[in-house]
């Protein structure tokens, strides 16, 4: 009888091979990114640090696909994407990613119904499966019953659990979040920080965060550090790791 042929082990869910970026020419040539090598594995909850022009901000850029590589190749789900054209890009963010901003970047006049149903207009869904989902989303960050608010009248912590909302309702693979505390006071940084950890544990989103703060990141489980384009450090937070 033939043995049955070992699985395929799963690919990483992000991975960089040599990815280099480059801006610029000449003498105003920056190697914003030079030969990194990481891999992100499904449901981690990983933080990037460094400093200002590390690089870290431009690794993000890339992993949502808002930037490309000059040099390397950076694979989702062990798919090259260096052959993807726009459209390509924008099916990915679409239907694989979640974008939370320090700066919250919701329709200050519109409803916090209507912000978080934005993604699903773009994807074609149906008005009242809309509304229903991103009421749904809305009860998931604590906020049933503001639905109809709009951002002028929520506070600063309320919009980011909208904005959260957002990036959740149609249930990404991968939530970025790029310094999502960075505009609020500390208790109210705690609070989102820990819906953000409770969306990794509870519902398995990947979860990337950039942040300079070292206690916003020590929610993380592994942190790495970028110092002048390079990774200089891919460190398990030792205190988290064994969280489930």
């Amino acid at each position: 009888m033939n043995a049955e042929p070992t699985p395929r082990p799963k690919p990483p869910l992000i991975e960089f091979r040599k990815v280099t970026k480059i801006y610029g020419s000449g003498e105003a040539r920056l190697r914003a990114l030079d030969r990194i090598d990481l891999t992100i594995r499904e449901r981690e909850f990983v933080a990037i640090m460094g400093p200002s022009g590390s690089g870290k901000s431009t690794a993000m850029n890339i992993i949502g696909c808002l930037d490309v590589a000059s040099e390397g190749e950076y694979l989702f789900q062990g798919i090259p994407t260096s052959g993807f054209d726009r459209t390509q890009f924008t099916l990915l963010r679409r239907h694989m990613l979640g974008f939370v901003f320090q700066g919250f970047n919701l329709l200050p006049r519109t409803s916090a119904l209507e912000n978080v149903e934005l993604p699903l207009v773009y994807r074609g869904i149906p008005g009242k499966e809309r509304r229903e989902r991103a009421a749904q989303a809305l009860a998931r960050v604590g906020l049933a019953g503001r639905e109809h608010h709009t951002a002028q009248q929520l506070s600063g912590g309320q919009q980011q659990r909208v904005a959260i909302a957002r990036a959740i309702v149609t249930e990404p693979a991968v939530l970025l979040a790029d310094e999502p505390t960075g505009n609020l006071d500390t208790r109210t940084s705690a609070e989102i920080m820990d819906l953000i950890t409770g969306l990794n544990r509870d519902r398995k989103i990947t979860v990337i965060m950039v942040t300079h703060e070292p206690d916003i990141a020590a929610y993380a489980k592994r942190i790495l550090r970028f110092v002048d384009g390079h990774l200089e450090a891919d460190e398990p937070n030792r205190e988290r790791a064994d969280v489930s």
